[in-house]
């Protein structure tokens, strides 16, 4: 395949392949479809939130299609289009540039959409699906200065190995996984990442190449890159301009969804039931603590509930004001004394735009940006 869409060949019926998405009915459980991606695709276990970089394999996991099978050394990324001289660049290459890591909290696009209601059919998502690493490769920006941008390009598309089938108008479109950025944003502090907490990155968060964006949503860090061209008109591509758009009904053309928003999440206290997963605490002095990000900006408040938002106080941060950045979570702690009695507890983050999570349920048929504050059922003995 050349990576180009392709309408598949045969009857408009196709079965369940390339289905239009719609909403669970009133009281319609998970279905096998959302089980099996479920089962494909999962989240970082919530205790993970301790550790200041997440081990690969408790980082969360989306995988559009399937993981490619792909070799270091055969593989080739390119940089074509509107640039001067296209570059043709395999792994020694890139690794022989000089080499930047930055810690970067990714989260996907849909946490939080199996809490909505009613709840779009996709991956359902509770609020797990995120993850800090550290993240070491090539600024973006140095290959596109090699290739020499044209001035008429306005936008970067990138290229992963990955492929598969989406609906079309009247049928499946088979097609590679593609993204675009604005050249303003690809320019900046994205990188061209091949390690991964420092080892070569693993087969299901993109070996051997994959994109990295700051402050962005999971959609936009493409794995599995192979391919950047510049382009002199918005991508119009199924990824970027009928999935991951804010909409509100099904006729709505949507807002992109690009940066991330404010969210806090607690670590849940005491230990679990291994059913229900509820948690149980001992009367007495409880450390809460979580960890809190934003795209939009630093994180400069926590506060927290543990009476299901009636009261909050501010819990204390990590880190100097002036050492907190939009690209990577930090941690938050607050004490709390537990007394018998059930009690729902919760964090609530804002950022440096004044931008904070509602006590309300947001809402769109993608389910998108759902960052409603975490509620977290204690029972204490």
């Amino acid at each position: 395949m050349d990576g180009s869409d392709h309408v598949m060949d045969g009857p408009d019926d196709l079965g369940g392949v390339s289905r239009p998405g719609r909403l669970a009915a009133l009281g319609e459980g998970i279905t096998p479809d959302e089980l099996a991606l479920a089962a494909r695709n999962h989240g970082l276990p919530l205790e993970a939130l301790r550790y200041d970089v997440t081990p690969p394999g408790l980082h969360y996991v989306l995988v559009h299609y399937d993981i490619p099978a792909a070799s270091a050394d055969d593989w080739q990324l390119t940089v074509d289009g509107l640039v001067r001289t296209p570059l043709t660049l395999d792994l020694a290459a890139l690794r022989s540039l000089p080499a930047v890591t930055r810690r970067v909290t990714l989260e996907c696009a849909g946490n939080g959409r199996a809490l909505l209601t009613p709840r779009p059919i996709s991956q359902p998502w509770l609020v797990e699906a995120v993850g800090t690493a550290d993240w070491t490769g090539v600024p973006l920006r140095v290959l596109l200065d090699e290739a020499g941008v044209d001035q008429g390009a306005v936008e970067a598309v990138f290229t992963g190995a990955d492929h598969g089938v989406e609906r079309g108008v009247e049928r499946g479109v088979e097609q590679d996984y593609r993204r675009s950025l604005p050249v303003a944003v690809a320019s900046g502090d994205v990188l061209v990442a091949y390690d991964m907490n420092g080892a070569p990155l693993p087969p299901q968060h993109g070996y051997p190449l994959r994109l990295v964006v700051p402050g962005w949503y999971g959609m936009a860090h493409v794995k599995w890159l192979r391919g950047i061209t510049l382009v002199d008109a918005p991508f119009d591509g199924f990824q970027q301009a009928v999935a991951y758009r804010f909409r509100w009904d099904a006729d709505d053309p949507g807002e992109p969804v690009t940066k991330i928003l404010p969210r806090a999440l607690m670590i849940p206290p005491g230990f679990p039931d291994f059913m229900s997963r509820a948690r149980v605490v001992r009367p007495g002095p409880v450390l809460l603590e979580g960890r809190a990000w934003s795209g939009h900006g630093p994180v400069t408040r926590v506060d927290v509930t543990t009476d299901d938002g009636a009261t909050w106080s501010e819990a204390a941060l990590d880190g100097e004001p002036s050492d907190r950045q939009a690209a990577a979570w930090l941690r938050w702690q607050a004490p709390w004394t537990a007394v018998p009695g059930t009690h729902v507890l919760g964090a609530r983050a804002t950022d440096a735009t004044g931008r904070t999570q509602p006590l309300t349920q947001p809402w769109n048929r993608g389910g998108f940006a759902n960052n409603l504050v975490q509620r977290i059922p204690v029972h204490c003995l």
